[in-house]
Order: structure tokens, then sequence, then C-alpha cells
């Protein structure tokens, strides 16, 4: 069954509806048909992305299974020991502890203290808990935790837990995978209070699911993998609560990482990269990312920090598509472009991976939460497909596009701050429509623009509502449905822009005298030297309240090829921004 999921906006912004994208090969790719050349009423993108992963909470609730017995295995110097075995499923050779159960029973594993050369491995054909009760398990030659059973799988975390693995996996059985630190054939569901602390040196992963991983309410749960992913769920990865806190390091590695879906409902999650691209094949390149998810990556709630210091490195990547409804995403990348040169580029169809902080090759639609996102050295946020925000808070910075899309860009609700220290601020391949919400864009220099779209394809911006603060031209041969007015503006200052009479939006601008684009959907002013009071957003770029101030004079502008160039007087620095 396909998870189908849907998107509901704002009161009063853009309504939007549309049918379910099932094509599975190019679920969200859109032609320029779906949109009229010079649409009267905003346009009403398609805000449902696919995903064929289905949460099953009934079956992941611990509490809805009852178990048979209860086995208790105590790891020490001295060997394990066992209670509760009554029917004899257990081996134990030293701290080597074995499993193999094909009777009926569903039985929880309790397993408790220390060893440095040992593992714990099941093989079993029914539903089955592992409660770690201050365990702390080391396996020179392999996994620590190896279930081989591929039945659902709880994992109770109660006290300080540790696992690790070794330099080498020298004795996985022919046949049988091997994946991780803690590997599993079956879903792995996290819960309880306690803490589990997971080292990964033998260059497989710290937690690793040939099916998906859960993280439900409590538990804290920290990865350190010096040669292989942090966090693999082949089908899905899924956080709704606790911590989660990751660090890999090596090459094209990835903090978290799904075949399918990784999804946040919760909890809180810190993800530091450092690896750079494995070039090891050159046909072949893989770049690091904090989030890698090949289906689709969808946020409800939490919080999610993610940094990545590797060269050509990316913050949240998808081979598919993305959706940001809720919560909280903060995303730092510092790492310099990669690039293949000279004679090892000849016949190469992919010569580089650039270090952006969002990067979707499908479609990316924002409704909710806060998004901040910060690129050294390329683009902020890129979807290949569409990009739609219709609500939420985006804040992009960037030395290339701050915002990007392949196809289409429609901003209907929300508020968004884009800026491009060295190209365009928002940069559409397709038709631009400012349609709803705030939107305060920076561009860099002429040639580049403040919101560019693809006039060279025939595409065309249009600015239809919601409120535009635009340092830096805008596309030429723009259509506009809202009037829009130019003004000059004088660095480091607080601007009031007001619709009707009332505060529409209070800005400052960069340390530099700039040009302005302004529009809201009213009789438009514009107030220079303005005292601010209220909730900021972005270190001062908005306020709830503005008072005093004088006023600046406003020239109807109209986008006809010629445009006021950039923003001119010694280019960006010392404004507000991340770098």
């Amino acid at each position: 069954m396909k998870r189908l999921i849907s998107t509901f906006l704002l009161p009063l912004l853009l309504i939007c509806g549309g049918c379910t994208l099932d094509d599975p090969l190019n679920p969200y790719g859109q032609g320029n048909e779906s949109y009229t050349d010079d649409p009267v009423d905003p346009v009403n993108p398609d805000t449902s992305i696919e995903d064929p992963f289905e949460l099953e909470d009934e079956e992941d609730a611990i509490a809805n299974t009852s178990f048979d017995r209860t086995i208790s295995i105590a790891f020490s110097a001295a060997g394990a020991t066992v209670t509760g075995d009554d029917n004899g499923i257990v081996t134990v050779a030293g701290n080597d502890v074995t499993v193999n159960n094909t009777g009926s029973e569903k039985i929880r594993y309790e397993l408790s203290g220390t060893a440095s050369d040992g593992f714990f491995k099941i093989y079993g054909e029914k539903k089955q808990a592992i409660v770690l009760n201050g365990l702390d398990l080391t396996n020179p030659n392999g996994a620590a935790i190896n279930n081989q059973n591929k039945k659902r799988t709880f994992v109770v975390v109660n006290g300080a837990n540790k696992l690790a693995d070794g330099s080498k996996y020298s004795e996985t059985p022919e046949g049988e995978d091997e994946k991780g630190a803690f590997f599993s054939e079956a879903q792995l569901i996290f819960s309880g209070s306690g803490s589990l602390s997971v080292t990964a040196t033998g260059g497989k992963a710290g937690i690793s699911s040939d099916d998906y991983v859960r993280v439900l309410d409590g538990p804290a749960i920290s990865v350190n993998s010096a040669k292989g992913h942090g966090v693999r769920g082949k089908d899905a990865v899924v956080i709704g609560g606790g911590t989660l806190d990751i660090t890999v390091k090596k090459e094209g590695k990835k903090a978290i990482t799904s075949d399918g879906t990784v999804r946040i409902d919760g909890g809180k999650t810190t993800l530091t990269v450092s690896g750079g691209v494995d070039d090891s094949d050159l046909t072949d390149l893989s770049s690091s990312s904090g989030i890698k998810a090949d289906v689709a990556f969808v946020m409800y709630d939490g919080t999610l920090a993610i940094t990545n210091s590797g060269q050509g490195g990316k913050g949240i990547s998808g081979d598919a598509g993305g959706l940001v409804a809720g919560g909280t995403v903060t995303i730092a990348v510092t790492g310099s472009n990669y690039e293949v040169t000279g004679a090892d580029a000849v016949g190469l169809e992919d010569t580089s991976c650039s270090a952006k902080g969002i990067k979707f090759d499908g479609k990316l639609v924002i409704t909710g939460g806060t998004v901040t996102v910060s690129a050294k050295n390329h683009e902020a946020i890129e979807a290949k497909g569409e990009m739609i925000i219709t609500g939420g808070e985006v804040y992009a910075t960037s030395s290339d596009d701050a915002l990007n899309s392949g196809s289409h860009m429609i901003i209907g609700g929300g508020r968004v701050f884009a800026w491009s220290t060295g190209n365009d601020g928002i940069d559409a391949n397709g038709n631009c429509y400012l349609q709803g919400g705030i939107v305060y864009v920076i561009g860099s220099n002429t040639p580049e623009v403040a919101v560019d779209a693809n006039t060279e394809e025939g595409y065309k911006l249009y600015v239809i509502g919601g409120t535009l603060v635009a340092i830096g031209d805008l596309e030429r041969g723009a259509h506009l449905s809202q009037a829009c007015w130019s003004a000059s503006a004088s660095k480091d200052t607080w601007h009031g822009l007001y619709a009707d009479g009332q505060l529409a939006f209070a800005f400052k601008t960069p340390a530099y005298n700039c040009s302005l684009v302004v529009s809201t959907a009213g009789t438009t002013t514009l107030s220079s030297g303005v005292t601010v009071s209220g909730d900021t957003f972005l270190q001062g770029m908005g306020a709830s309240a503005a008072s005093g101030g004088s006023s600046v004079a406003l020239t109807a502008y109209t986008s006809n090829g010629g445009g006021m160039g950039g923003p001119g007087q010694g280019g960006p620095g010392g404004g507000p921004g991340f770098f």
C-alpha cells in the first residue's frame, strides 16, 4: 500500500490541490504544460509526495506484544552466564553467545555485564525483544549484536550501554550479512529511557537493519562510525523521539541512510559529517551526506541539526523528493567543491560533486517548520524538480544560488529569506511564481539578479501576491500582476514596508548601499531608519512592529529588460548571514 503524504496550508494563503503522482520512475516530474503562460490567478501546485513506506504503529509498540519467556545473559571476564533458558536454545563459548530459537516462543533477551571479546547472536522465527541493561560489549571480529532473525525486534534501552565492533569482520559465516556493530535482518524498534553508545571501526555501519530502524520516545543513542555509515535502514529510518547523535568520518559515508524513506516525527537529531568524496571509482563518485534518502525525506516535527565539512559533501540529499511540514532543520555545509581534472576526467560523465546544503533530484515541498541552511561554496537548497514553499520559515544563504529549482518554483506562503553572495538569490529553471507570504531575497552583482527565471527557454517570473523585498533586479520581462516599486536604500538600516498603512515587513539592509524592488498587496509605502520591536527572525531580518523613520521615495518598477543591476557599492560583506 502506498502512503500519500498530504500537506495543508496556512489560512488565507494559497489553497493547493492536485492528484497523486504515482509514476515510480519519475514521481515528481511535471512539464510546463501544468501552468499557464500568463496566469491571472495563483497557480495551484501539487504539494503531495509519494512515499511507499507505511508505518505500523500498533505492531511497533512493544506493549502490544506478549512474551512467553525472559532469558537473561550476563557477560563478564569469566564468561557469560545464562538464566531462564529452560529449552536449551542458548550456546555459550566464553563470551560468545548464540541463540537458536526454532520454537514457537516469543522471547525477551536481557543483556548485561561487560566483555571485551564477545558477541550476542540470534537465530529465530518469532518476534523478540533485546533489553539492554547496562551492557558493555565489544566484538573485535565483527558485530557486537548480530540478529539473523527476520521477525520484528524490539530494543529496550535501560541504563548506560556500549557496543563496539573491531577493526575487522573476519568470522562472518558464508551466506550471512553482518553490516554493522549492531546488525539486524529485521526491523529494529528502539525504546526505553537509557543510553546506548555505538562505536564502529571495522568499515561497517554503527546500527544497520536490512528492514527498517525506528527510534521511539526516550532513548539517547550515539553512534561514532570511523569508516562506515552511522545508521542505515534499508527500507526506512524513522525517528519519533529520544535523542540521536551521529558522527561519521569516512569519504562518501552518510550519518543516516536508507534505500527508502528517512522520516523524522520528533526527537532531537544531531549529525556531524567530515568525510569528503569517495573517488575510489571515478565512474561512480559518492559524496558524504548527513541524510541520504533514496525514495523520500519527510519531516513533521522534532529538531535536526547537520554539519558537513567534507569536500563535496551534502546536508540532506535524495534521489527523489522531500517534504518539510514541521520541526526545525539547521544545516551548515562548509566543505569545498570536488572536481576530477586532467587526464582522469577524460571519458567521465560526472566529474564533480558540489557541496550543497539540501539537494533533491525530485520535488521539494516546504509547508511548515523552520529550515535554516548555509552553504559556503555552492547552493544552499536545490531541487532538480519543482520547489514549492507554502508555509513555515526558510532561511538560505550561499555563495551560489540560495534557492534553485530545476523546474518551476512556487512560493505561496510562509517567510523566505534567500541571500547569495555570488549568484542569484532565487533561481528557477522553469517559471517562478511569487504569490504569497513574505520573500526577502538578495542577489549578487550584475549580471546576477535577486530573482531569476529561465527566460532563455521561454519561462517567466510572476509576481502575483504576497510581500516582496528584493535587493538587486528581477528577471527581465517579468509578469507583474501586483505592482512593484523601486527605491534606493542605505546600508545596515532598518526599514518598514507598509501595505495600506499596516506594517507588512520590517527588514534590515546589508552593510552596503543598495537598490530595492518592493511589492505588497495594497498601497505600498516604505520608511527608512525605523525603530523595531517584537520577535525577530534571522538575526534581525524581520520584526513584528516598527515605528518612526523617514519616508523613502518609490518609483514604479517595470521589468522590461533594463533593470537596476545588482546591489553595487562594495559587494556583500558585514551584513546578516552565516559565514
